[in-house]
């Protein structure tokens, strides 16, 4: 079945990163417009360069979307230059490990609740009302196993991820009947790059490649997942 996207005008919060690239990737590759939010310069032009042909189609935002301010803004910019948003992807957010929560740092514990739990709510807030008036759209957001599977010393982490889950699945209620569609997805370690360089000893086999996630999350937003609201769904690869 052909995923239906096209002509779609999609946000993907942190769509430079290992896996915001990859999701911005697919989402062009299927005809939708992508705006992106970055941090640093070198990774929205890597981006363009993986877009290739389709980079016309690309914008770039260098918005902090911890900032509600800043995304507010944002959202107003993209909605008056393009007359709609159909679609929020947030994959932004943060690890930190290995921590017993004893010793875990105030500082540490407000990190991952900022890029992991803040950074959805922010984007939700302002994208929301939008769609709301639409009668249209859908939004993904990324959270982690973590969220279910609670290793030791992952407090903050395994916190921020699954206060996520509850938060999206709480938001999907209220839309319910709206037209709004809302889910989570839930990737267990990512194969990227930087995850590879932290773990070299691990099976990297078992780990979700970002295009296998971004297939299913362009799936989730388009109209043949409309029956799709409020899941939150497993992306666990082989491990």
């Amino acid at each position: 079945m052909a995923t239906t996207i096209s002509d779609s005008l999609a946000l993907v919060a942190g769509g430079t990163g290992g896996l915001g690239r990859a999701v911005s990737v697919a989402f062009l590759q299927a005809g939708a417009k992508v705006c992106v939010t970055y941090r640093k310069q070198e990774e929205l032009d890597a981006l363009r360069q993986a877009a290739g042909a389709h980079d016309s189609g690309l914008e770039g935002y260098p918005v902090d979307v911890t900032d509600e301010h800043s995304v507010h803004h944002l959202v107003d910019t993209i909605v008056e230059r393009h007359g709609h948003l159909d679609v929020l992807v947030n994959t932004v957010g943060g690890y930190v490990g290995g921590i017993k929560l004893w010793e875990l740092e105030p500082k540490i514990f407000d990190q991952m609740l900022a890029l992991n739990l803040r950074s959805a709510y922010a984007l939700s807030r302002a994208v929301v009302p939008v769609m709301w008036q639409q009668r249209k759209g859908a939004i993904v957001n990324v959270a982690a196993k973590a969220a279910l599977q609670h290793a030791a010393g992952e407090a903050a982490y395994a916190a921020s991820k699954a206060a996520a889950v509850a938060m999206i699945d709480s938001l999907a209620a209220d839309l319910a009947g709206s037209g709004v569609r809302v889910n989570t997805v839930l990737p267990s370690i990512i194969d990227t790059a930087a995850n590879r360089t932290a773990m070299p000893k691990a099976d990297f086999a078992k780990w979700p490649r970002p295009a296998d996630i971004a297939r299913v999350i362009v799936f989730l937003c388009s109209e043949d997942a409309s029956v799709i609201h409020g899941a939150a769904i497993p992306v666990y690869g082989g491990g």
